[in-house]
């Protein structure tokens, strides 16, 4: 399940809820700890390097926060939602 987590959360528009200069996520930096596991139901901890210009420079800056993923029986990412 976790490649499954991976992989949504670094491709899911969602996550760009969390940025705050409109900027873009660096997937390299891209980290999350299962905090909750339920049936259909898992809550992360989700860290990541947001990519933004200011002026005519590239910046980055750190960025963090909580998610839930609802999985369908299957094991597939169904929705997600920023907490």
């Amino acid at each position: 399940m976790s490649e499954v987590v991976e992989q949504y959360l670094k491709s899911c528009r969602e996550l760009a809820e969390l940025t705050h200069y409109n900027g873009w996520i660096d997937n390299d930096t891209l980290k999350y700890q299962l905090v909750s596991e339920e049936r259909g139901r898992v809550v992360a901890d989700v860290q990541f390097e947001e990519v933004f210009i200011s002026a005519c420079c590239e910046e980055r800056a750190e960025r963090w926060g909580r998610v839930q993923i609802e999985l369908d029986s299957a094991g597939a990412v169904k929705a997600l939602l920023v907490l």
